[in-house]
């Protein structure tokens, strides 16, 4: 039988979802983690954040992500928050590489790497280090909440989009943010009545082009803005190259319209560089 853009685009996302079990490894690091910087800094409370724990992960790229909301008063300088959690938990762990990749402090473990982020509470969200300068506000429960509706009325549509835009993201290199995406992927459902696969998910790619990837509002009014790219320089990088992907979604959209489901599959190759 002869295969369909549509199945294809499946087969896709079903490849690139993680089963619940390949990052148990990565995952039983956490307890450690948390005992050791509750004993050394005081810990209010750490919980899972991030793809994974939301549904959106891309299987052999995505991380085990926590946020740990941590006691004391918040220093001048998230550096200085920072380095202290690298520094206590690489005196923990001598074996391991620890890095820092703002906002988070990454544990390259030989089975499976672990971001975590420090974060100080407030009346509303955490303060987090910003990824560009200084501080900035998350409210990652809140933002699950806003993406798990979207994905709800759209019947699971929202995080596929969501993970397809990743996917096309890691495996073309494309130095955007995937908290970005799938804001973007959620922002642009919730205005749409049905989901159409190959429509949404030109339109969503379309978008952020038009955009020129600007920094997009919080949807959820909570926050500030959510940043596409780290630097000036990686943002033209990935204009660049969202500008051949809005072309080959496109070219797919109308081939798999037309019926001619092998040349939308050709598109979709080039366009996810499969």
């Amino acid at each position: 039988m002869t295969e369909t853009a549509r199945s294809w685009l499946n087969s896709l996302n079903s490849l690139y979802t993680p089963t619940s079990t390949q990052f148990d490894a990565a995952k039983s690091h956490r307890a450690s983690i948390e005992s050791r910087l509750d004993a050394f800094l005081g810990v209010y409370e750490m919980f899972e954040i991030g793809s994974l724990r939301h549904g959106t992960g891309v299987w052999q790229h995505s991380d085990a992500d926590y946020m740990v909301s941590l006691k004391g008063v918040r220093p001048s300088s998230p550096w200085t928050m920072l380095n202290r959690v690298k520094e206590t938990l690489q005196a923990r762990f001598q074996g391991t590489t620890i890095g820092v990749s703002r906002p988070a402090v990454v544990c390259y473990f030989s089975d499976g790497v672990v971001e975590v982020v420090p974060a100080y509470p407030s009346d509303s969200g955490y303060w987090i280090a910003d990824p560009a300068d200084g501080w900035m506000k998350s409210y990652p429960k809140s933002h699950n909440k806003y993406v798990n509706d979207v994905n709800t009325k759209h019947n699971g549509a929202a995080k596929a989009l969501a993970r397809q835009l990743k996917i096309w993201k890691y495996l073309r290199n494309v130095p955007i943010s995937s908290c970005y995406l799938e804001m973007r992927a959620a922002k642009h459902l919730e205005g749409e009545s049905t989901y159409l696969p190959f429509w949404d998910l030109y339109l969503a790619l379309n978008k952020m082009y038009d955009a020129n990837l600007a920094a997009m509002n919080d949807p959820t009014g909570l926050g500030s803005r959510f940043g596409a790219c780290s630097s000036e320089a990686k943002r033209l990088d990935a204009l660049s190259k969202l500008g051949s992907a809005v072309v080959r979604a496109n070219k797919a959209r109308d081939f798999e319209s037309d019926g001619k489901d092998a040349h939308a599959i050709e598109q979709l190759k080039l366009l996810f560089n499969r």
